[in-house]
């Protein structure tokens, strides 16, 4: 009971609609006595409408017989409105039918007419008690909703650096055998990028273009496991020396695997042991020939080679972008998903923006 009376002591506005100006002064001195209680009066419906348009009160005491509008149609009006549904309505009525279709209509509380002056005035407190209630269930809601807006953002914004902190990792961790081979952390942000884009471009979802993302930098990590004196070597390799060379994929593979719940080594896994298979079968270390080569290997392996060719290695200069493309399109039918390769022949500019953005 202390909230009530907490809750009645600020100021409170009750709206009395009546035609006849003794009842208005009626309910008017009712609450004299209660100075926290402010009372706005309308002797017709469209004055009562017109006064909630300016003034939303938050109790209305209504006549149903008026003339012009009567209580009925206010009624109708106010409980079809969003901004004035909730308010608490008793309807004043000597007859039982009147006052039954006022409660189907949506009127909360009744008091018949001729009314008695303390029953009229109870009902209207616990009807500004319910009143009271909304409005402060409704406040609450809307701190919540506000709390979880903030806390949903600043959720995102911890994701978001987490994620960002996880990307890095997995650069400087694809850096560790790059660097071996004399390769740059940009050869692996560019592969990073042109892979999710080409998968964007294939259709991929957006969950498979940033699984892409993050698993392409760790495609060439098993080299850690390949001795300096064959990855390092200027010269061609000795046929045994490049079956070393291709042990990269099966050793990146076991570095890789991981419990199937972690999606990113997953994907690191297939695309390392992968990335060398070709289209035709001539790959390495398992032959795959075609779709049974993954989607994600197939998308990477392009992406590689393109960078690797465009790009300074130990063994020879970069290549031009049209020397690369021309050499590319040559072994299309025997190396490439020939889908793929066209999505990004046809897309090179985009491809090129990339490269220009994460020079070495």
């Amino acid at each position: 009971m202390v909230i009530y009376h907490k809750m009645i002591e600020e100021i409170s506005k009750i709206l009395a609609v009546d035609d006849e100006e003794i009842n208005l002064e009626l309910i008017s001195a009712v609450f004299s006595d209660s100075p926290e209680i402010i009372i706005l009066t309308a002797s017709n419906g469209k004055e009562a409408l017109e006064i909630v348009k300016k003034n939303i009160p938050d109790v209305i005491v209504l006549d149903i017989r008026m003339p012009k509008m009567d209580g009925i149609q206010v009624l109708e009006i106010l409980k079809s409105k969003p901004e004035t549904s909730h308010i608490p309505v008793v309807v004043l009525s000597g007859d039982e039918k009147e006052r039954k279709r006022a409660l189907k209509t949506g009127a909360n509380d009744f008091v018949s007419k001729p009314f008695d002056a303390e029953e009229l005035k109870l009902r209207i407190i616990n009807n500004l008690h319910v009143k009271k209630y909304h409005d402060l269930i409704k406040n609450l809601n809307e701190i919540l909703k506000n709390e979880v807006k903030k806390k949903t953002k600043e959720l995102i914004e911890a994701l978001e650096a987490a994620r960002e902190a996880e990307y890095e990792m997995i650069i400087k961790l694809g850096m560790i055998s790059e660097f071996r081979d004399e390769e740059t952390g940009q050869h692996i942000r560019r592969l990073s990028y042109y892979s999710k884009l080409l998968a964007q471009f294939a259709g991929l979802s957006e969950t498979e273009q940033n699984i892409i993302f993050y698993a392409s930098p760790l495609h060439d990590v098993g080299k850690i496991g390949i001795p300096d004196n064959i990855l390092k070597k200027k010269g061609p390799l000795t046929p045994q020396e490049f079956e070393i060379i291709k042990l990269h994929t099966v050793i990146g593979g076991k570095i890789l695997e991981a419990h199937p719940r972690f999606t990113t080594l997953q994907a690191a896994r297939i695309i390392a042991e992968q990335h060398h298979e070709k289209w035709d079968g001539s790959g390495y270390p398992r032959g795959l020939k075609g779709e049974k080569i993954h989607i994600y290997a197939r998308i990477v392996t392009i992406c590689d080679v393109f960078d690797a060719m465009t790009s300074d290695r130990i063994y020879r200069p970069a290549m031009s972008v049209e020397q690369a493309i021309n050499i590319i399109k040559n072994e299309e039918r025997k190396n490439f998903d020939p889908r793929l390769l066209n999505i990004f022949l046809n897309n090179l500019d985009k491809f090129l923006e990339i490269k220009e953005t994460f020079k070495d």
